[in-house]
């Protein structure tokens, strides 16, 4: 993610950000991306924000590596002891290195163009069979909510055929509302698949 307006935002609000999530456990879907890992995995948190999910994964026994393009959240990931590195989406250039990559409600932040390019890399950065849980809103077309940052919207059947196309299997899909930082409530897709053994 390189869009300096979103990133101006999130260097501003990253106390606040922080915040939000400071003292919550592992919720439903961080916990099943877990429990589906093998022990001791090797995982990627893309876009890990304040690192709250990463120092989850790394208290539960895995070796997590961290990225976000934003230098507030990857002090804040660091402060936390986690191996965050200041990185955007397309600086991932890693081969058969992960079991598992969580990017949750991070992609969302990258325009549609690039978006296959994102999940080639992910799939080339998994192991064959690795995990990869996926968060966005669903809807359609892109746009600017009402702190600046900039958002892509994805239907569910566009979805499917992204991660598809990039060599991966979808194993579950989980759909839900919540309200961000802007205090717009949105729909949302929680994603779940696997790298093909073979891709």
């Amino acid at each position: 993610m390189s869009d300096p307006q979103t990133l101006a935002v999130y260097a501003r609000e990253a106390e606040r950000y922080r915040a939000r999530f400071a003292d919550k456990g592992a919720d439903g879907h961080l916990q099943a991306f877990l429990d589906a890992l093998p022990a001791g995995a090797d995982v990627l948190d893309l876009g890990c924000g304040p690192g709250r999910a990463a120092a989850l994964m790394q208290a539960d026994g895995h070796r997590v590596v961290a990225m976000d393009a934003t230098p507030e959240f990857v002090a804040q990931a660091r402060a936390l002891g986690v191996d965050a590195r200041l990185a955007r989406f397309d600086d991932l250039d890693a081969a058969a290195a992960f079991d598992g990559i969580w990017a949750n409600f991070s992609l969302l932040h990258a325009p549609r163009a690039e978006m296959p390019g994102h999940l080639a890399a992910i799939a080339r950065a998994l192991r064959p069979s690795g995990l990869f849980h996926l968060g966005l809103k669903l809807g359609t077309g892109e746009e600017r909510d009402a702190l600046g940052r900039f958002y892509t919207y994805y239907t569910d059947a566009e979805l499917q055929q992204l991660l598809t196309d990039a060599g991966l299997t979808v194993s579950h899909t989980d759909f839900g509302t919540g309200e961000g930082l802007s205090g717009r409530t949105d729909p949302f897709i929680i994603v779940t698949s696997r790298r093909v053994p073979d891709a």
